[in-house]
């Protein structure tokens, strides 16, 4: 008889294949509830994607939480974002959300539709987002994604390096590419010493770099001697390109009021024409065109110039002032007799406020004007007439061929004008 054990024919081993499948798949499904459990992990790989597709490195310092359960969310504290070896951040926000449906997320990619985006304390440097943009291959740019529940910033400031937006909100309801873009903006503007709080209605129309934008609302410049109420309306066309950020074929037309202490209200309307670009800390408008209609001491004039903001404010102008301001002090004969516009010129450098020095030159019919002043003493001369000073206070000279005073014909005039000393 063969002692030899036969072949083995009990189930157990066919029955251990499904049994091991089963336990890999339970190691494999508690591993991933333990990695799911941990929201840093999961912000941290999709945040990486996101940072891959854009060519920059999106990272998060702080707290993350998700949920899958209805419209997936995904919320991080300490948002980071930046360009490959840059010391600097290109933006940072203390908190970022992200809700996108489970169509988003199957897609892949392919379907780019997110329910809402927020935004708390965000602070974008336009230094670094102009040289990201640089990095990027002509014609390149992220897809825009369909926002339905819209976008919502608070808090958040922008860097121009000598300037600031500070305590910037924005409100979009909805955002599609292609489709129009209607939204509130508001925040403050700081230059210096010098503020500019805005409250304005934006409308885009479509979220591309060189769509058409309009904007209404209010603003107000304010400074430590005087405030500019405005109502402006512009419309324009977005820029990005090698030579800054800004606005193409930009149309400005706004209401102005002009307050002081111890002053009437200077009320004035006026128009600009002109391109506007940033570019390494410089807030340029220039070559520009100006229209204002003056009230009361504020003249009409036509100009065409410029405006430059770094550190310092620039202003150059040339044109000329459709007629004297009844408001102004009588001139002499033969110089009251002039119905012909005058041509001026004026050059300013320095603090926003325009406290600083500037240089005019002036011409009425044979007469001509050169000389220096100061914009706040120029204004209280003209505010204490008749019982101040005839003589307003700059620092230049007056030519003129013939002057007629008191009954006194004189020729060949020119006077040497400075401003009154500082009473001891």
């Amino acid at each position: 008889m063969d002692a030899r054990p036969g072949p083995d024919r009990s189930p157990r081993r066919g029955r251990t294949r499904p049994w091991a499948a089963l336990l890999l798949l339970v190691v494999l499904l508690v591993a991933l509830a333990a990695w799911l459990s941990r929201p840093a992990q999961v912000a941290g790989l999709v945040l990486r994607q996101a940072g891959a597709a854009l060519g920059l490195e999106i990272g998060f310092d702080g707290a993350a939480e998700y949920r899958l359960r209805g419209v997936p969310h995904l919320m991080v504290r300490g948002l980071d974002v930046r360009r490959p070896g840059s010391d600097a951040a290109l933006l940072t926000a203390r908190r970022a959300f992200l809700a996108l449906p489970w169509s988003t997320l199957r897609s892949r990619g392919a379907d780019l539709t997110v329910e809402r985006v927020e935004l708390d304390a965000p602070v974008l440097d336009l230094a670094e987002l102009q040289a990201w943009l640089a990095t990027r291959p002509p014609g390149d740019g992220p897809r825009v994604p369909t926002l339905t529940g819209g976008v919502r910033v608070t808090g958040g400031a922008v860097e121009g390096g000598d300037w600031r937006v500070d305590r910037i909100g924005v409100d979009v309801p909805f955002l599609a590419p292609g489709r129009p873009v209607r939204g509130r903006v508001f925040g403050e503007l700081a230059m210096g010493t010098t503020r500019l709080p805005f409250h304005v209605h934006l409308t885009l129309a479509a979220p591309a770099r060189d769509a058409a934008v309009g904007l209404a609302g209010n603003a107000t410049l304010v400074t430590d001697s005087w405030s500019l109420e405005m109502q402006p309306v512009l419309s324009a066309r977005l820029h990005a390109g090698t030579d800054g950020l800004g606005l193409d074929d930009m149309r400005l037309g706004m209401r102005g009021r002009h307050v002081a202490p111890e002053r009437d209200a200077l009320r004035f309307t006026a128009g600009l024409a002109a391109p506007l670009r940033y570019r390494d800390g410089r807030l340029a408008v220039t070559p520009a065109a100006l229209v204002v209609r003056g009230d009361g001491t504020v003249p009409d004039l036509r100009a065409r110039g410029g405006f430059a903001w770094k550190g310092d404010a620039a202003l150059d102008l040339e044109g000329a002032l459709q007629q004297w301001p009844r408001a102004w002090p009588a001139l002499p004969e033969p110089l009251a007799g002039v119905s012909t516009p005058l041509p001026f010129a004026l050059a300013y450098t320095g603090p926003a406020d325009l406290s600083g020095p500037a240089r005019l030159r002036l011409e009425h019919g044979p007469a001509r004007l050169d000389a220096g002043l100061r914009l706040p003493e120029v204004l209280d001369w003209l505010d204490h007439q008749p019982r101040g000073t005839p003589l307003p206070p700059l620092q230049g000279r007056l030519a003129m061929p013939r002057l007629e005073l008191a009954g006194a014909t004189l020729h060949g005039v020119e006077v040497e004008m400075s401003p009154e000393p500082d009473a001891p």
